[in-house]
């Protein structure tokens, strides 16, 4: 036995109390014809006559769900099964004037009709028979849209499921994209730094080196500890780069200025981890690292509503002058071309953290200052970092060691 024929058993007693209600319901209409028609038949043969048939019914109930489930209606052989199932209903309306006729006359009710086995089913054929096939395609009826209407919730709630997977899968992704952009460019200015700690060491300049490396360990200490994240406040963002500074600063020592400013205000908005960094080194390596004379590089913070502009400039040569700043593909251009850009991600992968993280709500713009120099403007929708509590102060001593 199935466990939807197990199903049906236990709900006998609903079945029954779903039948009795109908019963009652028409043994209403029959006591009003009795009360307008003045029949003489005791009130109580009504009530037999008609709690009778619908216990039958409710008897019958299961296995006609069964036949339902046996033989679905369904494509390609709908015709044929409809066929079979008024076949079915006039069976089991049949059946169950049987079975009625055979209780109603062995209980005496309306004596005057129903005397004998024949007479009482020759009636119930006349009054009943239509009723009873009705009966059965009801019931089937009732199934199927109970049937629909489960089958609409597993599909709505699987479509449902699977926009939910899917959304999913999109943010893994969208993490992945970005876990691997942070994991280049983390190694690109690692290598550079090894690689400059090894012209030291070559040097014997063993002081300088042993130098870099306590600071190259504060960085990657510091970086460690928010490497699951993609956003950091400013204020963090900031302390990288000072980490960073304090590297180059052994490498160029009095050739290296750097002027940072930033509003307390905004130390506490959102951008991305080491978004600062490639920009910077870029400045480093094409404004200062080509020059024998010392350079300055200018950081900036400011906010214009609702977006945050951070600005690296340098007074080095700037920028090729050959039309590539004023959109993407040129600038990407120019980092697959540029030597240095060709050994790391540099701007190109700053632009592509931005595109991941803010769609068209960030942009980086590359220019050459009239002034000269090349400036770049990080342009990113303003809001305050996650996690972030009331702002609290910044180490300024941090800010004018770099202030040189």
């Amino acid at each position: 036995m199935d466990n939807a024929v197990k199903c049906d058993l236990r709900r006998y007693p609903l079945y029954f109390l779903i039948w009795t209600v109908f019963g009652l319901f028409f043994l209403s209409q029959g006591l009003t014809q009795k009360f307008f028609t003045h029949d003489p038949t005791p009130w109580w043969h009504y009530l037999i006559s008609w709690l009778t048939g619908v216990y039958i019914w409710a008897f019958l109930t299961p296995g006609i769900l069964w036949l339902g489930r046996r033989f679905p209606i369904e494509r390609p052989k709908r015709v044929r099964l409809v066929a079979l199932h008024l076949l079915l209903s006039v069976l089991v309306a049949l059946i169950q004037l049987g079975i009625e006729s055979a209780i109603l006359h062995r209980l005496g009710v309306f004596p005057g009709i129903m005397s004998t086995f024949a007479n009482t089913f020759i009636f119930l054929m006349m009054i009943g028979f239509h009723s009873g096939v009705t009966t059965y395609w009801m019931i089937l009826g009732i199934q199927y849209g109970i049937r629909y209407y489960i089958s609409y919730r597993e599909r709505t709630e699987e479509a449902l499921r699977l926009e939910l997977r899917a959304s999913e899968l999109q943010s893994q992704l969208m993490k992945a994209q970005l876990g691997v952009l942070k994991m280049q460019l983390q190694p690109h200015f690692l290598f550079n730094t090894l690689n400059a700690i090894m012209v030291l060491v070559r040097q014997l300049k063993t002081g300088q080196a042993e130098q870099m490396l306590a600071h190259l360990s504060d960085l990657l200490r510091c970086v460690l500890e928010d490497v699951e994240s993609q956003e950091v406040p400013l204020r963090r963002e900031l302390e990288y780069l000072q980490l960073y500074l304090s590297i180059e600063e052994v490498r160029f020592q009095d050739r290296l200025r750097v002027e940072i400013t930033a509003d307390h205000a905004l130390l506490d908005a959102a951008v991305p981890q080491m978004a600062l960094q490639p920009i910077v080194e870029n400045a480093i390596r094409h404004g200062v690292g080509r020059s024998s004379l010392a350079g300055r590089i200018t950081i900036s913070a400011s906010r214009a509503n609702a977006t945050l502009e951070l600005r690296v400039q340098d007074d080095g040569p700037g920028f090729p002058s050959q039309g590539f700043l004023k959109d993407d593909s040129a600038l990407n251009n120019f980092v697959l071309n540029n030597s240095v850009a060709k050994k790391g991600i540099g701007l190109a992968n700053t632009r592509a953290r931005l595109q991941q993280l803010y769609g068209d709500k960030a942009r980086l713009k590359t220019e050459n200052d009239p002034r000269g120099g090349a400036l770049v403007t990080m342009i990113l929708p303003y809001h305050i970092a996650p996690g972030t509590s009331a702002p609290e102060a910044m180490e300024m001593h941090a800010l004018h060691d770099a202030n040189r």
